[in-house]
């Protein structure tokens, strides 16, 4: 018998996301009947708030959250993983019938997106551009790969140095600056990662010029609608490893699967499957 389940993403400009088909398609492959909801409060005349309230209400099984809510929703669940608290940012919720529970799949799908490309190889310095809250997931990600520093900058100076406040809290061997400006902070670094909306659909643009990408080894995009955005082409185009955000999407993707129905699922399968939205 086919199992029915309710889901949907709140955000900001995600007319294009690509959450609902991969999981309409995870569902197909697992035996579920899957409701994917676009929910952008804006377009349904509500606060953040309201639209969540509705959705806890509403029969979701659960919802992902996305730009710019993800630090906002982090106060109105229970986070038992002390990492998630850490990072303050959720991106995955589920509606318990004892309340809703917040956990953040950005971590672990960077750290997969990583790997994915890099192996092994440790990230090195790396410039972080931008530390709302996929900056914040992929922050704790670098940390858990050894990343040898991380460069927090912000164009706001407080959200910066929260971040690298949160970051020195948790003992690592990793060194914490925060720079000012992205330019200074690419200098020298082995790794260049874009965590600003610059580049996605409807904002366009990049948070680095090409020439400051020089003698860097790796760069990594959070962005991933478009899949291929400028700066990832000026990485490329520059020599650098790129490592698009359309892996983070996936790796995230599946991990939430997991958390809201505990189904197994193909992985591959699902790749195959959705392989045409990368474009």
């Amino acid at each position: 018998m086919t199992r029915s389940i309710k889901l949907g993403l709140i955000g900001d400009n995600i007319a294009r996301s690509k959450s609902p088909r991969l999981h309409r398609t995870a569902g197909k492959l697992a035996g579920f009947d899957v409701t994917y909801d676009r929910l952008i409060p804006k377009d349904l005349g509500q606060s953040f708030d309201e639209v969540f309230d509705r959705a806890q209400g509403g029969g979701y099984r659960g919802i992902n959250v996305t730009y710019p809510y993800k630090e906002i929703v982090s106060a109105k669940v229970a986070v038992s993983d002390p990492l998630v608290r850490g990072i303050g940012a959720v991106n995955t919720v589920v509606f318990d019938a004892d309340g809703p529970k917040g956990f953040n799949t950005d971590y672990s799908g960077f750290k997969a997106a990583y790997r994915s490309v890099r192996g092994d190889a440790a990230p090195g310095t790396v410039c972080l551009i931008g530390t709302g809250g996929v900056g914040k997931a992929v922050a704790f990600g670098l940390i858990a790969l050894n990343a040898r520093s991380i460069r927090c900058v912000d164009l706001d100076p407080a959200k910066a140095e929260g971040l690298a406040t949160a970051l020195r809290a948790l003992g690592s061997d990793s060194r914490i600056e925060t720079v000012t400006g992205a330019i200074a902070a690419a200098e020298g670094a082995d790794g260049i990662i874009n965590c600003t909306p610059l580049g996605m659909v409807g904002i366009g643009g990049t948070p680095l010029p090409v020439e400051a990408m020089a003698g860097a080894t790796w760069a990594f995009d959070a962005v991933y609608t478009p899949a291929d955005t400028q700066f990832l082409q000026d990485a490329e185009a520059a020599g650098l490893a790129v490592i698009s955000g359309y892996e983070l999407f996936f790796g995230q993707g599946v991990d939430a699967w997991g958390i809201f129905t505990g189904a197994d699922l193909d992985h591959a399968a699902l790749r195959d499957a959705i392989q045409g939205d990368k474009a």
